[in-house]
């Protein structure tokens, strides 16, 4: 054994032939960068290469118990060195092979590791793209960290096509999210980012979801204290840039993108979510919930970038304070728009006139949600039930508007008797103030006497409707609410409820049995005297001018 071990280093003390200008094959020349502290390994001759395996081989032959002679040999060649440089590298040569006989046998390993999960997994690799291209991102991303062979399945960028990074607390940030896009390519499809209170309710619900990491508590126990110090050191927050990875390649990862929902991301800002938009023209669900946006812009950017949009929902940071939007914009966002089918709006000063031109426009239009806006009396669902526009509505939602008058809510439902709204299936008219009434909405409606719903259970069995009202007296006073704030920022609406009790009777006056009757061209409740409109903006002036 002594005698093989000195032929081979005295052979690696010899002169190395002059390297050829070609890549050396990895097995058997490893690259010297990988040990930094050790000399380079002289490179084998295939003629050598038989000789090598054979005392490869006979080392490895060796039993456990011959570790004390190995010891011994090695120090005998050390003594037979003459001088303490010779000996310095027959020791850095004996760490160098053994560092590269080390990482060959873990490489070995790995490979082996990875090829038994491919041979025992009983699934084939393009059925395991397929089932975790139906696992969430998370999850995806664990099942990468478990072996090779699941790290090659999930680099498909089909695993990446749903991307779902929303979180009760912090946890991405810009980084992530150009990864995660750049993963996905244009297989793209939806993406889902920012804070969400909880658990997201289906379409009927009105229950609000801005929220903001300032809140005290949350479902994780942390303070805002100690999420900010913990954001300071992990940088687990996203910026105005963190869609700008839809625009990369060309728009390449934006171009077939379907679904985008933003939650609460505070520092996303106009200009940012404009330019995003426009890397989106295969856009068809678009949510956006607590951004600090203009109403305006953001249509504009839609009915510009997203001709193909079907969903558009779009809840207010701040409740009955974004006045920004102009009749154009809604025109344009009809005309452009065709086939959107669900609108949701919330929290914004919305008027009537603006309302209609909405509802009435859109002629594929089945979902309709202006919960807590501020200026909707209800006007602009008069000659709805007759038009194309609002002939197809399956649901209506009038939660908590404080405008929302008593007999509009009356006129509404007698159109509903009538005949008109065939296809309406959910009703909500709820508000936690009451209905204002005729003439003087400071005397609110909490009862709901003035619906006959004996009769409307009878003939509309399919109709859920949901009136849910304070008890008399239990209410804010509505002077007192307008003195301190237009609304709070944080309104949150009662749970949903179906009301088909009996209750009440049925009156119906010369002006409601014309209620359906549409004899205008749609903008005729702009100059109807019992329209009221509160606090008319510039917009409304420029729609008189005009």
């Amino acid at each position: 054994m002594d005698t093989n071990l000195h032929l081979y280093c005295s052979s690696n003390s010899m002169a190395s032939p002059k390297p050829k200008l070609k890549r050396p094959c990895t097995s058997l020349n490893p690259s010297p960068t990988n040990f930094p502290n050790h000399p380079p390994i002289p490179r084998v001759s295939n003629s050598n290469s038989s000789s090598m395996d054979s005392l490869l081989e006979s080392l490895l032959a060796l039993s456990d118990s011959s570790a004390f002679s190995l010891d011994l040999s090695f120090d005998r060649l050390l003594d037979s060195r003459a001088s303490d440089s010779d000996k310095s590298d027959l020791i850095d040569r004996a760490l160098n092979l053994g560092s590269v006989l080390l990482e060959a046998a873990k490489r070995s390993a790995r490979k082996r590791a990875s090829m038994h999960n491919a041979l025992v997994w009983p699934l084939a690799p393009d059925l395991t793209i397929k089932v975790f291209s139906l696992l969430d991102t998370q999850s995806v991303c664990f099942a990468a960290a478990t072996c090779s062979f699941f790290h090659k399945c999930a680099a498909d960028p089909t695993c990446y096509a749903h991307i779902n990074l929303t979180s009760v607390i912090p946890k991405v940030n810009n980084a992530v999210v150009s990864t995660m896009i750049q993963r996905a390519g244009r297989s793209l499809q939806s993406l889902k980012l920012g804070l969400v209170p909880g658990p997201i309710s289906s379409n009927g619900s009105s229950q609000g979801l801005v929220y903001t990491i300032r809140n005290s508590t949350d479902a994780s126990g942390m303070s805002w204290n100690d999420k900010r110090s913990r954001q300071g050191k992990d940088s687990s927050i996203l910026t105005r840039s963190c869609l700008a990875f839809l625009s990369a390649n060309g728009g390449a990862p934006g171009a077939m993108l379907k679904s985008l929902y933003l939650y609460n991301i505070e520092r996303m800002d106009n200009t940012a979510l404009c330019n995003a938009l426009s890397a989106c023209p295969s856009l068809h669900d678009l949510e956006i919930v607590g951004l600090h946006v203009e109403l305006r812009q953001t249509l504009e950017s839609v009915s510009e970038s997203c001709p193909q949009i079907e969903r558009l929902f779009f809840e207010s940071t701040k409740t009955g304070r974004d006045d920004s939007l102009k009749l154009s914009t809604c025109s344009d966002l009809v005309n452009n728009c065709p086939n959107l089918s669900s609108l949701i709006l919330r929290g914004f000063k919305l008027h009537d006139y603006k309302a209609r031109v909405l509802v009435k426009g859109f002629r594929k239009l089945k979902y309709v949600d202006f919960s807590t806006s501020y200026s909707i009396t209800g006007a602009f669902l008069k000659n709805l039930g007759g038009s194309v526009g609002g002939d197809l509505l399956e649901v209506l939602i009038l939660r908590d508007c404080i405008h929302l008058k008593e007999v509009e809510v009356v006129r509404f439902i007698s159109a509903v008797l009538g005949g008109d709204f065939k296809h309406l299936q959910h009703l909500d008219i709820s508000n936690r103030e009451g209905l204002a009434s005729e003439g003087d909405w400071y005397r609110r409606c909490c009862s709901t006497s003035f619906i006959p719903l004996e009769q409307l259970q009878e003939e509309r069995p399919e109709l859920a409707l949901v009136a849910e009202f304070p008890a008399e007296g239990s209410y804010t006073e509505v002077e007192q609410m307008i003195g301190s704030s237009i609304l709070s920022d944080d309104i949150s609406s009662p749970s949903l409820l179906s009301s088909h009790t009996s209750d009440g009777s049925m009156f119906m006056s010369s002006s409601e049995s014309s209620y359906s009757s549409d004899q205008g061209s749609g903008y005729e409740d702009t100059q109807d005297s019992s329209f009221v409109i509160y606090e008319e903006s510039s917009d409304g002036l420029d729609l008189v001018s005009g």
